[in-house]
């Protein structure tokens, strides 16, 4: 603030001459000066209209400066206020307590009018100062939620565009490898209907999802010869479509944000009492979305039709998965897939066959 510029300023002190005095000089400067000579009167002006500062006394009757300044400290609207305290007392402690309890200066009484305007210009310059830069903070602050808010929706768009992307690509897979579409789609749903049963966090529940989704993208580079032969696989061809998941692996694990998902894709063939592929994993070595996974491909390729037979009722599947307990399957993970209602599996069906259309 310029020494010309206006200000809103209060002053306060029981001595009238002193009042007329420093209105009559804060006036010669341009500044707006409203007078007290108690403190209560000033601290009910200042909450009604704010100042720019405020020339305290301290020894006054009723309230004194200091319980004057406490209370203006203790307003949020008022804190800010610059306090220059106005007094007689001189001792160092008084001084002190002043400075303690929020006030910017002391001048001592009797005092110079050329000092009391230097120390009012120069306070209310560092006021304008404060105020322009908390202006700018908060402008930047406000700049930084409005960027965030932005960047989140962008990114929310971004992980929708790979999801999509990513389901639309399993809907590719099934239709070169499954005799019946939505493959992809149902077990990633039954997956994620397990996982919740488990208690699985967020971010997990996306990243089997993904890796359900996902979990036959290796198959891209298994020969149609060996896909689509109807009769057993010999060993080579066997060890051959067994590469599938590493194949998978290394072609999901490049993208960072797929990472987790791509153990599901190497693992999901892998049994709990370790006569599973490629790594041959006992239990909880194998990760958690792998082993939800295993039953919700299996109660998928079960009730759904084949070549060489129709699809199976949801009892027998119930039956098989809980008779490979211990086995092929967690039996805690057994346990959560037991406790769902076969409406639920029925339900994610027809949902699955009604997006398929």
């Amino acid at each position: 603030m310029t020494h010309t510029e206006s200000a809103n300023i209060i002053v306060v002190d029981d001595e009238p001459a002193n009042l007329k005095l420093l209105e009559n000089v804060l006036k010669t400067h341009g500044h707006t000066v409203r007078s007290f000579p108690r403190g209560r009167l000033a601290l009910a002006a200042a909450t009604h209209n704010p100042p720019d500062l405020i020339l305290l006394d301290i020894n006054m009757p009723e309230m004194n400066g200091y319980e004057v300044c406490e209370r203006l400290k203790s307003n949020p609207e008022l804190s800010a206020v610059p306090v220059i305290f106005l007094s007689a007392l001189n001792a160092t402690e008084d001084k002190v307590k002043a400075f303690q309890i929020g006030g910017a200066d002391y001048i001592s009484k009797p005092f110079h009018l050329e000092e009391v305007e230097a120390r009012v210009e120069t306070r209310l310059k560092l006021h304008e100062l404060r105020q322009a830069l908390k202006r700018q903070n908060d402008h930047l602050e406000e700049l930084v939620n409005q960027r965030t808010e932005q960047l989140q929706i962008a990114v929310k768009r971004i992980e929708s565009t790979y999801d999509q992307t990513l389901l639309a690509l399993g809907g590719a897979l099934d239709l070169r490898d499954n005799e019946t579409a939505g493959h992809s789609r149902r077990v990633s749903r039954y997956s994620l209907e397990i996982a919740q049963a488990m208690g699985c966090g967020e971010e997990e529940l996306r990243q089997i999802a993904l890796g359900a989704c996902l979990h036959d993208v290796g198959k891209i580079g298994t020969p149609d010869a060996i896909l689509h032969k109807a009769g057993k696989l010999n060993p080579e061809e066997t060890e051959i479509m067994r590469k599938h998941v590493r194949n998978g692996y290394d072609m999901v694990s490049r993208i960072p944000f797929l990472s987790p998902a791509a153990q599901i894709v190497l693992t999901h063939h892998e049994f709990y009492d370790g006569r599973g592929y490629p790594q041959g994993l006992i239990g909880k070595e194998i990760p958690m979305g792998a082993r939800i996974f295993s039953i919700a491909d299996t109660l998928d390729a079960m009730t759904s039709d084949r070549p060489y037979r129709t699809a199976l009722p949801y009892q027998a599947a119930r039956e098989e998965i809980f008779r490979c307990s211990g086995h092929q399957f967690d039996p805690d993970v057994v346990q959560a897939f037991l406790g769902i209602p076969e409406q639920v599996w029925t339900g994610i069906r027809v949902k699955v066959d009604s997006e398929s259309q």
